[in-house]
């Protein structure tokens, strides 16, 4: 099996680059399996070093030692980091840098133009005497569309936990509970089912406030026959999930329960088509134009999805943009809705992965 680093060599020498300064932490993570923040991966021809701080130097240490490496066999051959050095950057981290790639000889040394910004740049070009500094666009991200099955099977996981939380959601929902009364309560559940925490800041909205794609949860109480939302997602050792339902207090009034249907047939028509070899932007069509064909065209303004991961939005997008063709192994969202400005807005979200014959639908438990 190739490893990830052998994959990323090979994308570096096509690019004619001697080097790749990794800043993105999750690109971190996936290239050597360990978890930090502010730190950074030099990557060179023959040589690797994980560049951190006090905070995260003996940690590092333990870890690359294999005392604390809690890798599956699998994960320690894809995440091969033999002969990685770990660094202590003392006062300096960009100095540590700028000495490694000038001990290492790097004309031409990459970074990731999304995720160092502007001063860091700055400061480590400053320190560069003779290394051009030049901006990539997401060369790990590329390497990380397609899942293993180490990542499939905690992705699953950290959906599993998500279903478990929104089935827990339609036992606890009830007029008088505050929107974020009720986050607090999906929060603990999740934690308690292994979760290390949510992938992103949870969703629920209620009555009005389901028109807004992302709002922001307060304190508005629940009332009889309201249109409740909420968006979940889950952080399982470091793999996401993202979830959505529109759950209802009382009888459905027929004009909500039409635009859900459409909704739910838009997703379910988005679904079938996906298999290896489609084009992304047609599996977004799909659902768009069954929503346009109802006549609510107009109010479905965001992509159908976007991949899963490390990073709860990562490639791919499913958008009417996206051109290039699913892949077995790609994870993402399927999230087709209808949101109408100060009344009430549906969205349902599951997840998917792509199969070599078509794909399975990861958050299927949740409506039996």
């Amino acid at each position: 099996m190739t490893s990830r680093l052998e994959r990323l060599h090979i994308i570096l020498q096509k690019s004619h680059l001697d080097g790749l300064l990794v800043s993105h932490q999750p690109n971190i993570s996936y290239l050597t399996g360990f978890k930090s923040s502010d730190s950074y991966l030099l990557i060179t021809e023959k040589k690797v070093f994980f560049i951190t701080d006090s905070r995260f130097y003996q940690q590092a240490i333990s870890f690359f030692e294999g005392v604390k490496n809690k890798l599956s066999k699998a994960e320690k051959t894809y995440c091969s980091v033999e002969g990685l050095k770990v660094e202590l950057s003392g006062r300096s981290v960009f100095a540590t840098i700028a000495k490694l790639a000038g001990a290492g000889r790097l004309k031409r040394l990459g970074f990731e133009a999304r995720s160092l910004d502007v001063a860091q740049y700055y400061r480590i070009k400053k320190l560069l005497r003779k290394s051009h500094f030049i901006p990539t666009q997401e060369v790990v991200e590329d390497l990380r569309r397609v899942k293993e099955a180490g990542e499939l099977s905690k992705i699953k996981k950290a959906v599993s936990i998500a279903v478990r939380a929104l089935k827990y959601a339609r036992k606890i929902i009830r007029p008088g509970l505050s929107e974020i009364e009720i986050v607090a309560e999906l929060e603990r559940f999740i934690r308690y089912q292994g979760a290390r925490g949510s992938s992103f800041e949870t969703i629920v909205a209620s009555g009005e406030n389901t028109a807004f794609p992302h709002h922001l949860t307060g304190k508005r109480k629940l009332k009889k026959c309201d249109c409740l939302l909420i968006d979940i997602g889950v952080d399982y050792d470091g793999y996401k999930s993202d979830l959505t339902r529109t759950f209802f207090l009382g009888k459905i009034p027929s004009k909500i329960s039409k635009i859900y249907q459409i909704v739910l047939q838009a997703q379910i028509q988005a679904i079938n088509k996906i298999k290896p070899g489609v084009r992304i932007c047609e599996i977004d069509r799909s659902a768009r134009q069954y929503i346009a064909k109802h006549g609510y065209g107009g109010f479905f303004a965001h992509n159908l999805g976007h991949g899963i991961g490390l990073e709860v939005h990562e490639q791919p997008a499913i958008s009417a943009n996206n051109n290039a063709t699913t892949e077995a192994g790609m994870v993402f969202t399927v999230e087709p809705a209808v949101y109408l400005k100060g009344r009430f807005g549906i969205r349902i979200e599951d997840d998917v992965a792509v199969t070599r014959s078509g794909c399975e639908v990861l958050s299927s438990d949740l409506d039996k």
